[in-house]
């Protein structure tokens, strides 16, 4: 092993040992980070969780992973309606507030409610940013970003994985 690799795995090791110590989650590490950002209403297992949800929705909603760009079909939805958390059914957006953000990801620049979704801190990737949670399950959402349209200035970056629409 030379030297530049040597190095090069001893950063990567302590990176991952950081980020693991501090509880935060890449959506590799498997860990429910929902236990870091409180206690929600609607509450299951880790196990029960994995049971309910598909596969792509798990991913996202409980380990705080990021569904591929422009693979939403949530991305054409253009009808009246409101999109759900898919973990809980708890309303998250009205389609009105709903726009093309050029992203892809679905994009809405206010909740429905004040009552919909939750924010924390979010210090992954090494940056700092504000994740988007469903105030009921605690399911991690997305990321609202200060770059959206009026009247709030807002984008609600969301992963489609994790949220149904029901037409109005």
């Amino acid at each position: 092993m030379n030297r530049r690799r040597f190095i090069t795995l001893l950063l990567t090791s302590g990176a991952i040992i950081a980020f693991s110590a501090k509880g935060y989650s890449m959506g590799w590490f498997g860990t429910d980070k929902q236990k870091d950002i409180g206690v929600f209403p609607y509450q299951l297992s880790r196990e029960e969780w994995k049971a309910k949800l598909d596969k792509d929705a798990f991913y996202v909603l409980r380990d705080h992973g990021t569904e591929r760009a422009g693979t939403s079909p949530l991305n054409d939805i253009k009808e009246k309606g409101v999109f759900h958390c898919k973990g809980c059914d708890h309303p998250l957006y009205s389609a009105d507030a709903k726009y093309d953000s050029g992203t892809g990801w679905p994009s809405f620049f206010q909740p429905i409610n004040d009552n919909a979704i939750g924010t924390s801190e979010d210090n992954t990737l090494f940056a700092t940013r504000t994740e988007v949670h469903c105030a009921n399950c605690g399911g991690h959402l997305g990321h609202v970003f200060p770059d959206g349209p009026k009247p709030t200035g807002l984008r609600y970056c969301m992963n489609g994985v994790a949220m149904v629409f029901k037409a109005a």
